[in-house]
């Protein structure tokens, strides 16, 4: 039986809006019996009728010419574009670039690779000063971020008075540890809403034929490399994910529309698109656990609050307040595999080159701490439990906040360009110099 993840199904977008310009040349998935994951695709190359046409509308030419462009074109980079369920929902537009050692003559403006040194600040610094508060994305990597920030602020109140009781002062366990939990506990609740709100609002029409378009523009040309590629890649207009558009969350999503005119943004998607398509995608069942998870959890947040917590008896506490964070901390960890996986070629091989592969691993180690604190929770009586439950939240909160700071980064990278360079053997004879 052939793996769903390995082809792209009828009720997928994708199915029926491949730019006809790029050619599909691999589709993957972690999960066979899921939607794919990943697409990877390449312009297609022009017919010989096409070439000749070109070729007869130039000016004539010398006849070491044709040989010199024969050479140019047997050594331009192999240029793909990665279409992954991530990047969509994140509305990323990533390009992949090899390129030989031979590749670094004249008429090339090779693309700065994302992960190189000049990049990462450039992008650090837009997270400081670029502030897209429409863009659904970032905002739940902020909010995620401030929440985390919430609980580690919580587990410095509580285990740091264990670790140095000099430090403790009155009420900084019950009235400290019980209103942050609980502020931090909300917090996670509309970044999971928001989460959600993301999953089913992956964009659903194919916009990705200009970034692959942009980069073998800027290798053909011999312009300033900035205003090639970098005007273009923040202003273009052939980007339809609702991301870049102002008033798509904020307005756009609460208006009326037409049966005929497409919305740019829904807060709520159909039964049918529901069963055909979201219940497939690994990404929304990933947000779904993580917002069923946040809300369990905000269950021990409430009944932790002073006032509640210290007026309930041990038994209560062991259920409305120790069980909600087992199983909502079960959740966030469930949630943070699936995130993790979604970005894997397979679901046992690792991806550490990708930004969401970081994010889920944290957030996966996040949630493993919050679970240890409940599980260990209920035998809390004796210290040295009492001790390592309080630690389970401190490491926690700390992975949450590092997996968020990552989210904030990836949120603002919008366009990511992967460069591999591969040894002289890796590259095809018909790539090589001439």
């Amino acid at each position: 039986m052939p793996r769903k993840s390995s082809s792209i199904p009828k009720s997928h977008f994708l199915g029926h809006q491949i730019d006809p310009s790029l050619e599909t040349t691999r589709i993957s998935g972690p999960v066979g019996f899921l939607n794919p994951t990943r697409v990877h695709l390449k312009p297609t190359r022009k017919s010989k009728e096409e070439e000749e046409q070109e070729e007869s509308a130039q000016p004539a030419i010398s006849e070491k010419e044709p040989k010199k462009r024969e050479r140019v074109s047997r050594r331009q980079p192999r240029i793909e574009y990665l279409w992954r369920s991530r990047d969509n929902r994140k509305g990323r537009h990533a390009v992949h670039v090899q390129y030989s050692p031979k590749h670094h003559g004249p008429g090339h403006n090779l693309p700065a690779s994302t992960n190189s040194f000049r990049e990462i600040l450039s992008n650090i610094y837009r997270m400081v000063t670029y502030f897209p508060y429409w863009d659904v994305s970032w905002l739940v990597a902020t909010i995620f971020t401030l929440g985390s920030v919430v609980w580690v602020i919580n587990a410095f109140f509580v285990w740091l008075p264990l670790e140095d009781p000099s430090t403790e002062f009155s009420g900084e366990s019950l009235t400290g540890g019980g209103i942050t939990a609980f502020i931090g506990a909300t917090i996670f609740e509309v970044g999971s809403v928001l989460l959600l709100l993301e999953a089913v609002n992956e964009k659903h029409t194919a916009c990705f034929g200009w970034a692959v378009e942009t980069v073998m523009k800027r290798l053909e040309s011999h312009e300033d490399p900035i205003k090639t590629t970098v005007v273009r890649r923040f202003e273009s207009n052939e980007c339809e994910h609702h991301h870049a558009k102002r008033h798509s969350f904020l307005r756009d999503g609460l208006k009326e529309t037409s049966p005929e005119e497409e919305r740019s943004f829904q807060w709520l998607p159909s039964w049918t698109e529901l069963r055909t398509h979201y219940f497939h995608e690994l990404g929304f069942l990933a947000s779904l656990v993580q917002l069923i998870g946040a809300t369990i959890f905000w269950i021990a947040g409430f009944t932790g609050l002073p006032g509640i917590i210290d007026h309930m008896s041990w038994g209560l506490t062991d259920g409305v307040y120790w069980v909600p964070q087992i199983v909502g901390g079960f959740c966030f960890v469930l949630s943070g595999f699936l995130f993790t996986i979604e970005t894997q070629p397979k679901w046992y091989i690792p991806a550490p080159s990708i930004l969401g592969w970081h994010i889920g691993a944290w957030n996966f180690i996040g949630g493993i701490g919050f679970t240890l604190c409940g599980a260990l929770g209920p035998a809390s009586s004796s210290s040295g439990v009492e001790y390592q439950t309080c630690l389970a939240t401190f490491w926690g909160s700390w992975a949450f906040l590092i997996g968020s700071v990552i989210q904030w980064y990836e949120s603002v990278d919008k366009f990511p360009v992967e460069v591999k360079s591969p040894s002289l053997s890796e590259v095809p004879s018909d790539e090589t110099d001439v």
